[in-house]
């Protein structure tokens, strides 16, 4: 896990990094949202699609994969300590 800080000291930016599984793994951006299945619904009403549904990060959260109106890969994330 990756946590960042303001110049005054203040929480930032947060993330992970990991070794890649293989030589041609992209990378993906997370972004965070409130709710996987709110904005899940709201990425297929605009066009977009979800290439992996809402899958639990035990103690940690929530994310689903998904693909734009343009193909370009992302996924959407949802802090749940609760998440199993």
């Amino acid at each position: 896990m990756v946590t960042t800080t303001d110049d005054k000291g203040n929480k930032s930016l947060t993330g992970g990094m990991m070794k890649r599984q293989n030589e041609h793994q992209g990378i993906t951006n997370f972004i965070d949202v409130k709710s996987i299945d709110e904005y899940s619904s709201r990425l297929e009403r605009l066009g977009g699609k979800i290439v992996m549904p809402k899958t639990a990060v035990p103690g940690m959260g929530y994310f689903a994969t998904c693909l734009d109106t343009e193909n370009n890969s992302f996924a959407i994330w949802e802090t749940n300590s609760e998440a199993k």
